[in-house]
């Protein structure tokens, strides 16, 4: 038997198909690549990409609040507060916080569902809609739900209130927010202007310095759960917001206010349909103390319609809530916001004829004792151009001319300026461009192109008519008359100051060119005084112890529908000896009484005048002659000795009479004490017996006597009389009582006094048309 020789051991690899051990191979490889580009992208995510993926990691747990600037204030000249920001509230919810403590607890009280609860909680404490807070409760995704914005204190209140009784603290929040407000409400609305629900400005003042006043917002940043809980994160950020600036104005409330009281006064006596307007602005510097459109609006409310736009949206015969409803409301809502005063442009009329005057004079194509002859018209290239006095004013003077307002002498000094020589002057005078005040919409005017300029243009245009100006133009060019011959850009900030009270930017007085000489605007403004304070048609204007040189107008719209409508303005300034302000007030579309810039206007801006002038420091000086006319306010004479009183009463000029022992006590007098009286008739009675009942007198009817009939009248009847309007009552047979305080069969103690106001009517139309 042979011996068996060891096996000897096979190679693994050679029991291995060689297509077995590559495909293993190339597996293995393949996994080695696979598992190492896992690595690098894990080692990419790591470092490379790492602020990337950390930063969308931080966007989903944090939440970003942000910190609103605060918006600067608006301030008038000397300071007053015209706007600022109070704190109100915005109430949230968070609807993801509601689902999830709803799923908890079904029911949270009295049986009623958590959302169902909050929302009847907020919609009372809110007086905002059941169903609108429970649609935001659905919304569970969202951390935050506005509920309302701009809550006051007592709202917050009962929230706070609602939110400590069922402890809904990490549902319903309160956040302080700022909102604009206007302690004046309606003062200078037109010039304020007003902010958007974002806070940034819409109109007026708050649009043109926006950017100034709203500073630039901050940021909060902190990690929240999904239940909207705070997270002990590390990642948290603040960037403090930087507040606006202050804005401080020229205007000035106590002349803010004067101006609107009278725009109010014109406009409702003469039952105007289309707005007033008005500007008081300093001559010299180009400031505007005052600027107003009436109807205005309340800043704090800007969506609500004044009463006249009220009165057309429900007399439209449009369904309410109908796409043309809404239109239309759309519409008047944007008229009444716009300013009257430097957006819309109108036709000057005589007002005009101080500019040609002095281009006149300044070119030396006239003369102020010039005489003309007044037919009544004036053929000007086949046309027949007719003077208000149809029958023509006869011989007169060029002052006379401009004093009554004679189209023909304007007419005729117009065509000796020639067309290059007026047209230069209108460019000169500012009105073929706009101001460049600092409000937003500056309207601009409307003239024949030079090239088309014609001679038949240049006679209708020097005496106001067939073109159109801003009013803000208007008084700015008259301003250059005023102030010895200078154009002036008007403006209506002062300066921007930081928190601190420091100026950051300041507005000088800007004087853009010299227009006329000072000599021959010294001329003009005697010529306009003359106007005022004699037989001129701007007596309606005068005003005790100033030199008010005025000029009255009076102009037919000439756009499509407007036949037989009118504009009615004035425009004034003082003292003409040495001017400091003008004022200028229209009135559109005036439909009762007569229809004249010197009775729709001229007066108000008197009152405008007798009102600022004293404030602003204007020293007024007296004639002899208003002297012995000045209105004077009754003392307190009760409990002196009557002859005491008697003694003193005639010392300030007026007529005494005692009833009772003339050395009694005074225990009643008529008038009463701190009553104005007109000393030049003025009579006080004594009553020196208590029990003596004073006589009691029937009240006369003086409308439509002239002055001295009406003050005979009232004296005769044993009244004393105080005088409204125009003050140079007796210097003419015009003035005539147009209305009386008291009417007429009333019984009042003998010695009480009537408050009568006076018009000139005599010679009124202006010359326009």
């Amino acid at each position: 038997m042979s011996e068996r020789l060891p096996e000897v051991p096979q190679d693994p690899n050679e029991s291995i198909h060689p297509k077995v051990l590559s495909r293993s191979k190339i597996l293995l490889t393949f996994a080695v690549v696979l598992l190492s580009l896992l690595l690098f992208r894990i080692l990419l995510l790591q470092t490379a990409g790492y602020a990337r993926y950390r930063q969308k990691v931080i966007e989903q747990i944090t939440t970003e609040s942000q910190v609103n600037a605060t918006r600067g204030n608006i301030y008038d000249a000397n300071g007053v507060l015209l706007a600022t920001n109070i704190s109100t509230y915005r109430i949230f919810i968070s609807p993801s916080a509601i689902a999830a403590a709803q799923s908890e607890h079904d029911e949270i009280a009295d049986g009623i569902r958590l959302d169902k609860l909050i929302a009847e909680g907020l919609s009372t404490a809110l007086d905002v809609g059941y169903d609108y807070v429970m649609k935001q409760t659905t919304y569970t995704r969202y951390l935050d739900r506005t509920i309302l914005r701009e809550a006051d204190e007592s709202s917050a209140d009962r929230v706070r209130a609602f939110i400590d009784e069922y402890g809904l603290e990490r549902m319903i929040y309160l956040e302080t927010t700022s909102t604009r407000y206007y302690p004046y409400e309606d003062l200078a609305s037109h010039v304020l202007g007003f902010t958007g629900s974002d806070g940034g400005g819409l109109y007026g003042l708050e649009y043109s310095y926006n950017a100034l006043l709203a500073g630039t917002n901050g940021r909060y940043i902190t990690a929240r759960d999904a239940q909207g809980n705070e997270m002990p994160y590390e990642y948290k950020e603040y960037i403090a917001a930087q507040d606006g600036y202050h804005v401080h104005t020229t205007l000035d409330v106590f002349v803010q206010s004067a101006l609107e009281e009278q725009l109010e006064a014109a406009y409702l006596e003469s039952e105007g349909q289309n707005r007033a307007a008005g500007i008081v602005m300093n001559v010299n510097t180009g400031e505007i103390l005052g600027m107003a459109v009436y109807p205005d609006f309340n800043l704090n409310d800007p969506w609500a319609l004044d009463f006249q736009s009220v009165a057309k949206l429900e007399t439209s015969g449009l369904e309410l809530g109908s796409d043309e409803y809404t239109a239309l409301k759309q519409q008047l809502l944007l008229g009444m916001w716009s300013n009257k005063a430097i957006t819309e442009s109108y036709i000057p009329g005589s007002t005009f004829k101080v500019i040609t005057a002095a281009m006149a004079l300044e070119e030396s194509v006239v003369s102020t004792e010039e005489s003309f002859y007044c037919r009544g018209h004036l053929n000007i290239l086949g046309h027949s151009i007719h003077c208000h006095k149809v029958n023509g004013h006869g011989s007169l003077s060029f002052v006379q001319g401009i004093q009554q307002s004679c189209n023909p002498v304007l007419m005729t000094v117009g065509t000796r300026l020639g067309r290059e020589t007026f047209y230069g002057y209108l460019k000169s005078f500012g009105y073929l461009q706009k101001t460049g005040i600092d409000l937003p919409g500056e309207g601009v005017s409307l003239f024949a192109p030079e090239a088309n300029f014609t001679d038949l243009d240049l006679a209708i245009y020097s005496f106001g008519q067939n073109f159109n100006v801003t009013l803000l133009q208007q008084i700015t060019a008259v301003s250059a008359v005023a102030n010895g011959g200078y154009l002036v850009k008007p403006h209506l900030v002062s300066s921007i100051t930081d928190e601190n009270g420091s100026v950051i930017k300041s507005f000088d007085t800007t004087v853009l060119r010299q227009v006329v000489s000072s000599e021959i605007c010294q001329t003009v403004s005697d010529i306009l005084e003359g106007g005022v304070s004699g037989n001129g048609g701007a007596k309606n204007a005068y005003v005790a112890g100033y030199r008010i040189a005025a000029k009255t107008g009076t102009s037919e719209k000439k756009n499509a529908g407007s036949v037989g409508q009118y504009v009615c303005s004035t425009v004034a300034y003082a003292p003409a000896d040495d001017p400091q302000y003008a004022v200028i007030i229209i009135v559109d579309e005036p439909t009762k009484g007569l229809l004249y810039g010197s009775t729709v206007a001229a007066p108000y801006v008197g009152n405008v005048m007798e009102t600022i002038l004293p404030y602003l420091g204007v020293e007024a000086v007296y004639t002899e002659q208003e002297l012995e006319k000045q209105a004077l306010k009754v003392a307190d004479y009760r409990y002196w000795r009557a002859s005491v009183a008697e003694t003193y009463a005639k010392r300030v000029g007026l007529t005494v009479e005692i009833v009772g022992d003339p050395d009694g006590v005074v225990y009643k007098q008529y008038p009463e004490a701190g009553t104005v009286i007109e000393k030049a008739s003025g009579k006080i009675i004594f009553y020196t017996d208590k029990n003596t009942e004073p006589e009691m007198l029937s009240v006369p009817d003086v409308t439509g006597m002239t002055a001295v009939a009406a003050n005979q009248t009232l004296v005769n009847a044993g009244f004393n009389i105080r005088i409204k309007g125009t003050k140079n009552y007796l210097s003419g047979t015009g003035a005539t009582v147009i209305s009386q305080s008291v009417e007429k069969g009333t019984l009042l103690p003998r010695g009480s006094v009537i408050e009568v106001t006076f018009r000139y009517l005599d010679d009124t139309n202006d010359g326009d048309y």
